[in-house]
Protein backbone atom coordinates (compact mmCIF):
# COMPACT_ATOMS: atom_id res chain seq x y z
CA UNK A 1 0.00 0.00 0.00
CA UNK A 2 1.10 3.55 -0.64
CA UNK A 3 1.62 6.10 2.12
CA UNK A 4 -1.55 7.94 1.06
CA UNK A 5 -3.63 4.77 1.38
CA UNK A 6 -2.09 3.95 4.75
CA UNK A 7 -2.85 7.50 5.89
CA UNK A 8 -6.51 7.23 4.88
CA UNK A 9 -6.83 3.81 6.53
CA UNK A 10 -5.30 5.06 9.80
CA UNK A 11 -7.49 8.18 9.81
CA UNK A 12 -10.62 6.13 9.17
CA UNK A 13 -9.71 3.67 11.90
CA UNK A 14 -9.04 6.47 14.38
CA UNK A 15 -12.40 8.12 13.62
CA UNK A 16 -14.28 4.85 14.08
CA UNK A 17 -12.36 4.10 17.28
CA UNK A 18 -13.07 7.53 18.73
CA UNK A 19 -16.77 7.28 17.88
CA UNK A 20 -16.94 3.84 19.53
CA UNK A 21 -15.22 5.23 22.65
CA UNK A 22 -17.66 8.15 22.65
CA UNK A 23 -20.64 5.80 22.61
CA UNK A 24 -19.26 3.14 24.95
CA UNK A 25 -16.90 4.87 27.38
CA UNK A 26 -17.46 8.60 27.77
CA UNK A 27 -18.99 11.45 25.82
CA UNK A 28 -15.70 13.35 26.25
CA UNK A 29 -14.09 11.13 23.60
CA UNK A 30 -15.94 13.28 21.04
CA UNK A 31 -13.07 15.76 21.44
CA UNK A 32 -10.68 13.18 20.01
CA UNK A 33 -12.96 12.91 16.97
CA UNK A 34 -12.93 16.72 16.69
CA UNK A 35 -9.12 16.71 16.91
CA UNK A 36 -8.88 14.17 14.07
CA UNK A 37 -11.25 16.25 11.93
CA UNK A 38 -9.32 19.47 12.55
CA UNK A 39 -6.06 17.69 11.74
CA UNK A 40 -7.50 16.33 8.48
CA UNK A 41 -8.83 19.79 7.57
CA UNK A 42 -5.51 21.55 8.20
CA UNK A 43 -3.59 18.86 6.29
CA UNK A 44 -5.85 19.53 3.31
CA UNK A 45 -4.67 23.14 3.28
CA UNK A 46 -1.04 22.72 4.34
CA UNK A 47 -0.26 19.26 2.86
CA UNK A 48 1.40 18.37 6.19
CA UNK A 49 0.23 15.68 8.56
CA UNK A 50 2.18 14.25 11.51
CA UNK A 51 1.15 10.69 10.67
CA UNK A 52 2.27 11.13 7.06
CA UNK A 53 5.67 12.34 8.26
CA UNK A 54 5.92 9.33 10.54
CA UNK A 55 4.96 6.92 7.74
CA UNK A 56 7.52 8.49 5.40
CA UNK A 57 10.18 8.06 8.09
CA UNK A 58 9.24 4.41 8.51
CA UNK A 59 9.39 3.89 4.76
CA UNK A 60 12.83 5.48 4.46
CA UNK A 61 14.14 3.37 7.35
CA UNK A 62 12.87 0.18 5.78
CA UNK A 63 14.71 1.01 2.53
CA UNK A 64 17.98 1.54 4.40
CA UNK A 65 17.59 -1.57 6.54
CA UNK A 66 14.97 -3.82 4.95
CA UNK A 67 13.12 -6.23 7.20
CA UNK A 68 13.77 -9.91 6.52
Amino acid sequence: MTIERWLRAIAGFMVLLSVAFTLLVSKNWIWFTVFIGVNLLQSGFTNWCPVKSWLEELESRSKVCPLK
